[in-house]
């Protein structure tokens, strides 16, 4: 049975998984969530997921939410080879420790400038994008010399970073300061089977989003 999976277009963390899943040749049964209708709130999602976030899946009764999380399981569990979430320690160490960059330092930033846009109706704050300028020279540092985040070969890291950076340019940063980021990510997109038709929709809903709650 397809794993179900409750998601946001606009999320930069759902569309990661939506790539992987196609990498990985899997069919997820999508359930979309729309947050401005409580939809994240109500009983069943919440009895479900008490943090009533997105993404969650549902494999089988197997319940799992925090896509960085969510993209190592399903490697270990679908991959057909570890070659994106290797088990080598040392390997697996250099990915997780760019995951939990992503979210605890890069995508942090991103959410600074977004939530209060979609929360709060407030205008795009320019100092919000300035603030993603520390970070991505941490990610710059990263790539010298290494062709993917966490080394010589594409991982998990790649799909989430990815994501994070390319919301990060969409909403206004310039690149082109960052030639290792500029670089990687322009491989990234040609790498990914999938990424050109994801975020084809995901960043334009996301502007679409972002725009509509400037204007209520």
């Amino acid at each position: 049975m397809p794993i179900d999976f409750y998601y946001f277009d606009a999320s930069a963390p759902c569309q990661s998984i939506m790539m992987l899943a196609k990498t990985l040749g899997m069919e997820l049964n999508l359930k979309e969530i729309t947050l401005s209708a409580g939809d994240h709130r109500k009983p069943e999602f919440v009895q479900m997921n008490p943090q009533h976030c997105v993404p969650t899946i549902n494999d089988n009764g197997f319940i799992l939410w925090e896509s960085r999380v969510i993209l190592g399981y399903l490697v270990e569990t679908y991959g057909k080879d570890d070659s994106l979430y290797p088990k080598d320690p040392k390997k697996r160490a250099l990915v997780n420790q760019r995951l939990y960059f992503d979210i605890g330092t890069l995508y942090p930033k991103y959410i600074l400038y977004y939530m209060p846009i979609i929360y709060q109706g407030t205008s795009p704050d320019p100092a919000h994008v300035a603030g993603f300028e520390q970070p991505l020279e941490f990610l710059e540092k990263f790539l010298e010399g290494n062709e993917w985040v966490a080394g010589n070969d594409i991982t998990i890291a790649d799909y989430t970073i990815g994501v994070t950076v390319s919301h990060m340019e969409a909403v206004g940063y310039d690149l082109k300061k960052h030639p290792n980021i500029s670089r990687w990510l322009e491989k990234t997109k040609n790498t990914i089977p999938s990424y050109s038709e994801i975020m084809g929709v995901g960043i334009p809903a996301l502007l679409d989003l972002l725009e509509k709650s400037v204007k209520k």
